[in-house]
């Protein structure tokens, strides 16, 4: 028999709203890099997450981004951001 949460996990990635998304996206970045972002420097747009801040941190997520894209699969399962600009 299937339970009522195998059923939702479907339509999950649909439940997400984007402030939530945005906020995950900001504490999976800080977390790794250790540096706060503001979600009003995180625009995600056709599954591609673009970030307004300094070379110098975007450079250090680059360097990150396997482990920061790890995180994404644990946070958001199925529907994950494709790449980081």
């Amino acid at each position: 028999m299937i339970e009522i949460k195998d059923l939702l996990a479907r339509f999950d990635h649909l439940l997400l709203s984007k402030e939530s998304k945005l906020e995950s996206v900001k504490n999976i970045i800080s977390e790794i890099i250790g540096v706060n972002i503001k979600k009003e420097e995180i625009k995600i747009k056709n599954n591609i997450i673009y970030l307004n801040i300094k070379p110098i941190y975007k450079n250090e997520i680059f360097l990150k981004k396997d482990k920061i894209f790890s995180k994404f699969q644990e946070s958001f399962g199925t529907k994950i951001p494709q790449n980081i600009k």
